[in-house]
């Protein structure tokens, strides 16, 4: 029985050069960074915060971020190791198969294609939302939906998807230019918007820092947000705990909600194989990258709770730095966020699809998928799988009702950070010779702690989140046990006699 054998590092990296299914190298530590900036900040930097401190912390949801950060970027250290030692496209699913075992790592791979499917969907929605947003603003007479007798239709999500959908297929490092070119665009708008943001702070707003902790019930907006059984942390519900905002559990409940902004750096690293110098580049340029979110959340929160008061933001529908600037008299700045969110969201979009492909593809590969799924052209990618993908993504965004499962892509985020940081120190024991470019420090406790602080960030998350995860996770053992256990290369001993030069690969 396979299915808690592992893969040598030797067999992962000579699946690299299997003919067909080898990706081409030719990103750079900038187009990395720039990828997980790309895919970390989007419509979230404008709202999340605000939602985070109407709803949970107050002006300590600064502290919120600054938890999120340190989690998320102790995370991604573990992550750097992992991708300086083991280049190979699947990030999480590839690590955790050498380390822990391929049942394991199915359960990754499939938290992940949640993940990314979930997040793709769900930011190719919002964009077609927000590009209607932006030109009635504009005062343009333009719209996006359709409407096909009863039927709704919105054709954004399918415009925004099919177009990095096309430049994926022709190779990844075009994707990286037009979207590293929006990004630094992106950037430019966040921290013009902060600059003129502290031209209206007021002291005042920061106090009281940690408002007093007060039942749910009491905040309209906080009701329909974290009240209720099916909706409260899981932590609380198990405990019996009567929900409640502010104080120091809205604190951790914001910090678990504000993680969706700092998620994507999973994503980065499933670029490893297509990286020149990888064991280099890749801690290199989601070191950068990861600093930069950090230093960006962390300001625009310290803006938005000292323009105004978070108990007014808490009386608005759905608060926002827009929000904000409309309740100070800046009306105009709603415009630029507008633009700012119609930039930030259609970069998000096609990392997520490049990662989502290249998880499905280390997957199929390895034979957990059907094999033809991972056949790559002369573009040097995957492009039938890419479009594939696009596919999925854009007819799940343009025909579902999805912004109730964005928690499903931090709950599947959240699993792939534990055990990662899990795999550390099972690696540093099992191959302590192994060249390592970087090295997590602390290891085996902080990795542990890590693995911790991702499992509790997991618990802050809601009851119907957890059981929505579950019936997935039970769709993806029938998937497993009906078709990955009786085709993985791994079990057949395909990968063995290829390593051993005994066969040629597979086609």
């Amino acid at each position: 029985m396979h299915i808690f054998r592992t893969k040598s590092v030797e067999q992962t990296i000579a699946e690299t050069g299997e003919e067909g299914r080898t990706l081409k190298r030719n990103l750079t530590w900038w187009d990395l960074s720039i990828m997980g900036v790309a895919v970390a900040v989007g419509a979230g930097i404008f709202s999340v915060g605000a939602q985070a401190a109407a709803y949970h912390a107050g002006p300590a949801v600064i502290i919120s971020f600054l938890i999120a950060g340190i989690v998320c970027g102790a995370a991604v250290m573990c992550y750097a190791e992992f991708a300086s030692m083991i280049p190979v496209a699947g990030s999480a699913y590839t690590f955790t198969y050498t380390t822990v075992g391929e049942i394991m790592a199915w359960i990754i791979g499939w938290d992940l294609i949640l993940e990314m499917l979930m997040a793709g969907s769900v930011i190719s929605k919002y964009w077609g939302v927000y590009l209607n947003d932006f030109m009635r603003l504009m005062g343009w007479d333009l719209n996006t939906n359709i409407m096909i007798g009863s039927f709704h239709l919105d054709v954004a999500p399918i415009i925004i998807v099919a177009f990095f959908t096309t430049l994926l297929v022709f190779g990844t490092k075009i994707g990286a230019r037009v979207d590293g070119a929006m990004t630094v665009l992106k950037i430019a708008i966040v921290f013009f918007v902060v600059i003129v943001g502290f031209f209206y702070v007021k002291a005042s707003n920061y106090t009281p820092f940690i408002p007093p902790s007060e039942p749910a019930s009491a905040s309209a907006g906080a009701t329909s947000a974290v009240s209720g059984e099916m909706t409260q942390p899981l932590w609380q519900f198990v405990t019996g705990m009567t929900p409640t905002i502010y104080g120091v559990p809205g604190i951790l409940s914001g910090a678990a909600l504000v993680f969706f902004a700092f998620i994507g750096f999973d994503v980065v690293a499933t670029a490893s194989e297509e990286t020149i110098n990888p064991k280099r580049n890749v801690p290199l340029g989601i070191g950068v990258g990861m600093a930069l979110i950090i230093v960006m959340y962390m300001l625009v929160a310290i803006v938005t709770t000292g323009m105004v008061s978070y108990k007014e933001l808490a009386a608005q529908d759905s608060p926002s730095l827009a929000t904000a600037f409309e309740l100070v008299g800046a009306n105009w700045a709603a415009k630029i966020i507008s633009f700012g969110i119609v930039l930030g969201l259609a970069t998000v979009v096609m990392v997520l699809l490049l990662g989502l492909t290249r998880v499905v593809f280390a997957m199929s590969r390895d034979g957990l998928l059907p094999r033809g799924l991972s056949k790559t052209g002369r573009h040097g990618t995957p492009a039938t799988l890419q479009i594939a993908v696009g596919v999925v993504v854009a007819l799940v965004a343009a025909f579902f009702d999805i912004g109730v499962l964005s928690d499903m892509v931090n709950i599947g985020t959240l699993s792939a950070f534990t055990l990662v940081a899990i795999s550390i120190p099972i690696m540093r024991r099992k191959r302590p010779e192994l060249p390592r470019a970087f090295k997590m420090p602390g290891n085996p406790w902080v990795p542990l702690l890590i693995a911790a602080a991702n499992l509790w960030l997991m618990l802050n998350l809601s009851v119907l989140t957890w059981i929505r995860f579950v019936v997935w996770l039970v769709v993806g053992f029938a998937v497993y046990f009906g078709y990955g256990y009786r085709h993985a290369r791994l079990g057949t001993g395909e990968l063995d006699a290829e390593v051993n030069g005994a066969v040629p690969a597979a086609k």
